[in-house]
């Protein structure tokens, strides 16, 4: 603790006094506008949208790959899939004691991790309270029969809370497995009784490209055999089946906002609120019938872009309530997370701290662009490997394993709908884009 605090008294003239606990919010295949504070006009979110007005909420923020495991990998060690080395579900590659959760325990803090893992065997030991579970929305737990996974890891987190050390600062990542779908379960998803009001006398909107047209321009190799086509037939292929399957996922939606509610109102209880720092983001995000396609895996806007919301003490009030555009990214807040606690940033993270554009008085330069990767799951019918630049204007996307190009202008065609790869008029663009996307590529390993 002696070297915590020495840490603390060399921190910038914005950080506060004493160490501040740390607490991640982490939901589930949950895309960035699935909070009433981004304009859905469907979700209830109050919880996480009282969260957005107390903090700053980033409309741009990204995933470097789109999936469970290797994101939550990028999440903890700060890295993209390159570097860290996991491709799927297995453990990465990093030293454990160039995590955040490592990092933090090994400077005095009370670390603790509930709920999905997905990074091979959970190192139960290197956490000071551990509890791994995932992959069905209903558990049999001892002494308390079925319950619901999303009022488990309340359960989990309030008991973190009430139990932990008082004289040590902490860390909690609350890792939820909603609203993730139960795929061997025939209903996907799957809501507390208590939930199955909300909704019933809704409509959900239907995207503009869920549409058979839009899934035959995807490039070619997309057949009938591809996993997002597939579970795209679980879920969204009659109108009144998307009706329920997208009423189920809001209501987990919500279970998850009231969770994350409760658990606010335990740190302020416990007058610990305006001493945490507090992030709410996902794993990856989500394809709610576009391009007739469901799940997530490929570079298009629905299955990169996640929720960010972040409220730190250090905030300015006239910060409180504001968005920002800013590139952010999921590598970015392991670095964030050891800039608060006064920790240095190993060397090896590629991610940047992300407080100075709320904190600063100035705004810091930034990144105005990313590499994004994912890996072959399978085969290439099942899951292809996908890369992609991402600007917010322009995106390239490159598909290894058939050599196929593709060209889209955000800007004039935001659901990427039309491929410009091969249009005359965008050779220089294209030339330009795959060759920054080469260099972006060979930094991120």
């Amino acid at each position: 603790m002696k070297i915590l605090t020495l840490v603390f008294l060399l921190l910038p003239v914005f950080a506060i006094a004493k160490p501040m606990n740390i607490l991640v919010l982490y939901a589930d295949d949950w895309r960035h506008d699935t909070l009433g504070a981004a304009g859905n006009p469907v979700v209830l979110t109050p919880r996480l949208d009282t969260l957005a007005q107390d903090g700053v909420r980033f409309i741009h923020n990204c995933v470097t790959t789109s999936i469970c495991g290797v994101s939550r990998a990028s999440l903890f060690t700060g890295q993209w899939m390159s570097r860290h080395g996991n491709t799927g579900f297995k453990e990465w590659k990093t030293p454990w004691n160039e995590t955040y959760p490592g990092l933090l325990r090994a400077n005095g803090y009370h670390v603790g991790h509930i709920g999905k893992w997905h990074n091979g065997g959970f190192p139960a030991d290197r956490f000071d309270f551990g509890r791994m579970y995932h992959s069905t929305h209903w558990h049999k737990v001892p002494g308390k029969g079925l319950v619901h996974v999303t009022r488990r890891n309340q359960n989990d987190a309030l008991e973190f809370l009430r139990t932990r050390p008082e004289n040590k600062p902490f860390c909690l990542t609350l890792a939820f497995f909603a609203t993730h779908a139960e795929d061997g379960h025939p209903q996907q998803f799957l809501p507390q009784p208590e939930s199955f009001e909300l909704y019933q006398n809704v409509t959900i909107p239907v995207p503009p490209n869920a549409t058979a047209e839009s899934w035959r321009r995807l490039p070619d190799f997309f057949s009938e055999k591809n996993e997002a086509r597939n579970r795209w037939t679980w879920r969204f292929d009659t109108p009144g089946k998307y009706q329920e399957m997208m009423k189920n996922y809001y209501r987990l939606a919500s279970e998850v906002d009231a969770t994350c509610g409760r658990v606010l109102d335990e740190l302020e209880k416990q007058g610990q609120l305006d001493n945490t720092l507090v992030i709410f983001t996902t794993d990856n995000g989500y394809y709610h019938g576009e391009h007739g396609l469901a799940d997530k895996w490929y570079p298009h806007e629905e299955s990169i872009r996640v929720p960010l919301i972040v409220r730190d003490p250090r905030m300015a009030e006239n910060k409180r309530g504001s968005t920002d555009d800013a590139f952010t990214l999921n590598v970015d807040l392991a670095p964030t997370i050891l800039n608060a606690a006064g920790i240095s940033i190993p060397s090896g993270m590629q991610g940047r701290d992300i407080s100075p554009l709320y904190i600063a008085a100035e705004k810091p330069q930034w990144r105005t662009e990313f590499f994004y990767e994912h890996p072959t799951l399978n085969n290439a019918d099942f899951i292809p490997a996908s890369e992609a630049l991402v600007r917010k204007d322009w995106k390239y996307m490159y598909w290894p394993e058939h050599g196929v190009e593709q060209l889209f202008d955000l800007k004039n065609d935001p659901i990427e709908e039309n491929d410009l790869a091969k249009h005359p008029d965008q050779a220089g663009r294209l030339a330009e884009m795959r060759g920054r996307f080469a260099e972006l590529k060979m930094l991120a390993r």
